[in-house]
């Protein structure tokens, strides 16, 4: 099996993978009706010569892109209407996200409250979706092999008034099409080529642990942990390595897919963190992963010996997974404390009454309360692995 070979799926939603793909999105976006895409990025890619290699391909078909990059690394409300005015203003018919979990954030935003009236945040993951229909046609291309956002409908994005980091979405909203081409996250820095793998990575490990009989999703998580354990170093240590990064994109996808069956604590946690501390969302969560696997052990060691399985590795109980975890993250140069990233302990008890009220708390597999949460936080502070 040639791992390069290029391939069309078509589950969960149409997604072209391989060398060169993006060349494929103006015929997609003619096939589709869109003349006038509106591409998102965040400001840290919008010089990158992806975008230019972007617009050319769409120029090339005829179409009419503009580039709105307007977003910070933990978007925000804000940079999701001025995203839309943009939009609007432009007379645009698409939305295409390029770039890392913030640009596909962003972008989802935008295209849910394009061309209407609705505010964001009726959009609200907690609250009862409006009634709404025509959302702009969303195209979502990762760059980074991380946040496994490219083909659901969420996207986290920050509210700046509560301090908190939400989720926005609708049932009826989702990509009309994901492109994963690993010659788009060569060259990737090797923090961040790191930072997104640990959240595809954690992705995997607390979907698989959802306490829900969910076969598709669970043999997502088996399957993602497997690509990323065989690729996650080489595509770090190895910038060029084609293969690796492949390996990479399509693991994050899987990993992304399987947590259309929920999250747990480490994303609790890290979505507050990222809020109040703009942190970076991949590194958030490698860091506060061990805390909370260490927590979570009493429930999820049944879940343990397939994820040892898909590992490789000989021993299938915690302890030799507990390790196996800890080991790729210190391969990988990941902090060994939130302390490192800036967090000190004055917010604590803000950041666990926000996290208990995450949505992915509800689906970690052992409750916790605000105390237990604040430990949480306070252990991972200091000493997280």
């Amino acid at each position: 099996m040639n791992i390069l070979s290029p391939v069309d799926w078509t589950f969960p939603i149409p997604i072209f993978l391989g060398p060169g793909r993006l060349a494929d999105v103006g015929a997609f976006c003619q096939k589709t009706g869109i003349t006038a895409p509106l591409i998102v990025t965040d400001r840290g890619s919008r010089d990158l010569p992806f975008i230019g290699r972007l617009q050319e391909v769409l120029a090339a078909k005829g179409l009419r892109p503009q580039l709105f990059s307007d977003v910070n690394p933990n978007p925000t409300g804000q940079n999701a209407q001025a995203g839309k005015a943009v939009y609007d203003a432009g007379n645009h018919d698409g939305v295409i996200a390029i770039g890392g979990g913030s640009a596909m954030d962003a972008a989802k935003a935008i295209s849910l409250i394009a061309g209407r009236d609705t505010p964001l945040w009726a959009f609200d993951f907690d609250v009862t979706p409006p009634e709404a229909h025509g959302f702009a046609p969303l195209i979502c291309v990762p760059t980074t092999a991380g946040t496994g956002a490219e083909t659901e409908s969420t996207g986290m994005i920050t509210d700046t008034s509560r301090g908190i980091k939400g989720c926005v979405w609708h049932p009826d909203h989702r990509p009309a099409l994901a492109i994963l081409d690993p010659e788009l996250s060569v060259g990737l820095p090797r923090t961040l080529t790191a930072w997104t793998g640990c959240d595809a990575l954690t992705h995997a490990i607390e979907a698989y642990c959802v306490d829900m009989f969910h076969p598709m999703c669970d043999g997502a998580a088996l399957q993602a942990l497997q690509l990323i354990n065989g690729s996650i170093r080489q595509a770090v240590d190895q910038p060029e390595n084609l293969e690796a990064r492949m390996a990479m994109l399509a693991g994050s996808c899987l990993a992304g897919v399987s947590f259309l069956k929920g999250l747990g604590m480490v994303h609790a946690i890290s979505h507050m963190v990222g809020a109040l501390y703009d942190t970076q969302h991949g590194l958030t969560n490698a860091v506060v992963l061990p805390t909370v696997l260490r927590f979570n052990r009493p429930e999820i060691e049944n879940r343990i010996p397939a994820m040892s399985d898909a590992l490789g590795l000989q021993s299938r109980d915690f302890d030799g997974f507990y390790a196996a975890v800890c080991a790729i993250l210190d391969d990988l140069d990941i902090p060994k404390n939130l302390a490192e990233l800036g967090v000190g302990p004055d917010r604590i008890e803000e950041l666990a009454r926000k996290a208990k009220a995450d949505p992915a708390a509800a689906t970690n597999p052992r409750q916790a309360d605000v105390g237990e949460i604040e430990s949480l936080i306070s252990e991972a502070i200091e000493q997280a692995r």
